[in-house]
């Protein structure tokens, strides 16, 4: 059995609990729905220009401010003008060695595809790599470590390896380049 003194003091804590909660929000009742003011739907326009301040030395008080008609920015059914021609700005040609940086290191063996959405080496994540194959080349950053075969250099996803490759859907390998930097 409990003693009286601790039920008693567990039913003083649980009231002083429930007294202290603040009462339900809001109405008892739904409200009555109303429909959209007119007010709500007018249209308002806005000076374009601001009223001229007072000028100095004047009695002191800013004369109260006024709402003047203004026309529309836009008016409707008229085409803003085209802007003359654009200045022709000279841009600095870049020699063909300032393309690219110089690579740390080049290989050249097999490549082949895997559908995993990676670009697999075995260099460490993150390292950018450029591969050149019959196809043309592809900048990509190493994202997997591979490929597991040791005849093989890299690894592509599919799409990239058919834009390098240059050759039909069913080849599996293909000769690329590749530039470490």
């Amino acid at each position: 059995m409990r003693r009286g003194s601790v039920v008693a003091a567990a039913a003083l804590m649980a009231s002083v609990a429930l007294a202290g909660l603040p009462p339900p929000a809001g109405s008892r009742t739904p409200s009555v729905p109303t429909g959209l003011q007119a007010a709500t739907l007018t249209s308002v326009l806005v000076p374009a220009t601001t009223p001229a301040s007072a000028a100095p030395g004047s009695s002191g008080a800013a004369p109260a401010p006024q709402t003047q008609v203004a026309t529309a920015y836009v008016e409707p059914g008229r085409v803003p003008r085209a802007p003359g021609k654009r200045p022709r700005v000279g841009v600095p040609a870049s020699g063909a060695a300032s393309a690219w940086k110089a690579p740390r290191s080049r290989l050249s063996g097999q490549a082949t595809f895997y559908d995993n959405g990676t670009t697999a080496m075995r260099l460490p994540r993150g390292t950018l790599v450029r591969i050149c194959g019959a196809g043309g080349c592809l900048v990509r950053t190493v994202t997997d470590y591979g490929p597991g075969r040791h005849d093989r250099i890299v690894d592509l996803d599919r799409p990239d390896f058919f834009r390098i490759c240059g050759c039909p859907s069913w080849s599996g390998t293909t000769r690329v380049t590749v530039a470490i930097y």
